[in-house]
């Protein structure tokens, strides 16, 4: 960050003076901050806001109708130990399991993560907008709730099928599979917070990059004013002093706040010009197929509008009306 102390800001892994900022330019130092930025943020901050996620993961392994390795049928040893003396139904057949499908729903979940992290970097890295991050952010979350809510909607259309099939697809397949499918909606859910953690540390850096840019012209403005005093000659400052009046004193107190008000007005531009420009950055650029519907529809409006020049088509259009006035 660029400070007006003179002593050394370390930004990143280098040590930077922020006269060397000034000099160098601003565009290598902000470029040379985000790399060492974005570097610093890992994979493996997703594990905090996870935890939740993975308590739900290890939850279905015991909602389970069926056996689940190393743990057998451990929802019926649940039961008889919350209900002595009940014994579970006998069944001529054994229900298919599907323990693996919440934790291969969940992998899926922990590499479309790891795809937006990655786009991520590439992206701040070429372009620190705000409007990037959300981008990539939503996507992840749309692909990832779609997921875990279209499971739900395909096992209640297997329960629906199972009921015409018969007792042991009902209770073999679909039942199974429902109760999987509603955990893997729920870690779904859970999930969320892993891609905001992701969206925030990158926001910082962004955050960060903006703060750089705007004390960086800042400080260009009070060096551009203390040049200007230094310009002036202090004896004609102070002759001037003898011979200036109270009503021109007052003048000139007004100019110098007018011309601060415009350097504030100038920075403010400055700042909706740079938002202006990452917009325009991140944009979808127009395609040649678009390019060629609105030339074909600039070409029917002039030939309406030419048509309605036509005398022919004049005299019809007064016919018309003299119809519907008439009825």
């Amino acid at each position: 960050m660029l400070k007006t102390k003179s002593e050394p800001v370390e930004i990143g892994t280098k040590l930077y003076d922020p006269d060397e900022v000034i000099k160098n330019g601003l565009e290598e130092e902000l470029d040379s901050y985000t790399r060492a930025a974005v570097s610093k943020i890992r994979f493996k901050l997703i594990i905090k806001p996870a935890l939740i996620s993975i308590i739900a993961l290890i939850v279905s392994f015991f909602l389970d109708v069926s056996a689940v390795p190393f743990l057998g049928n451990v929802t019926f040893d649940l039961a008889r130990s919350l209900f002595p003396g009940w014994e579970p139904p006998t069944v001529a057949f054994e229900p298919y399991s599907f323990w693996w499908l919440p934790v291969v729903s969940y992998g899926l979940f922990l590499f479309i993560a790891f795809i937006s992290y990655s786009k991520l970097k590439i992206e701040i890295i070429r372009t620190p907008a705000t409007e990037t991050i959300d981008r990539l952010i939503q996507a992840a979350t749309s692909v990832i709730d779609s997921i875990a809510t279209a499971l739900p909607l395909i096992g209640a259309a297997i329960l629906l099928v199972s009921i015409r099939l018969g007792e042991e697809v009902f209770l073999g397949i679909a039942i199974p599979f429902e109760i999987k499918a509603l955990i893997v909606l729920a870690i779904g859910k859970l999930f969320e917070p892993v891609l905001d953690q992701l969206g925030v540390e990158f926001q910082n850096v962004v955050n960060h990059v903006k703060d750089i840019r705007e004390k960086y012209f800042s400080r260009i403005q009070i060096e551009n004013s203390k040049a200007i005093l230094k310009q002036i000659n202090p004896q004609a400052i102070g002759s001037a002093k003898t011979q200036m009046s109270v009503e021109e004193m007052a003048q000139y107190k007004n100019l110098v706040e007018h011309t601060a008000k415009l350097s504030g007005v100038m920075l403010k531009n400055f700042a909706s010009i740079q938002e202006i420009l990452d917009k325009l950055s991140n944009s979808q650029p127009i395609s040649s197929e678009k390019l060629r519907e609105m030339s074909s529809l600039a070409e029917s409006i002039t030939q309406a509008s030419n048509s309605l020049t036509d005398e022919r088509t004049l005299a019809g259009l007064k016919h018309l009306e003299a119809i519907v006035v008439k009825k």
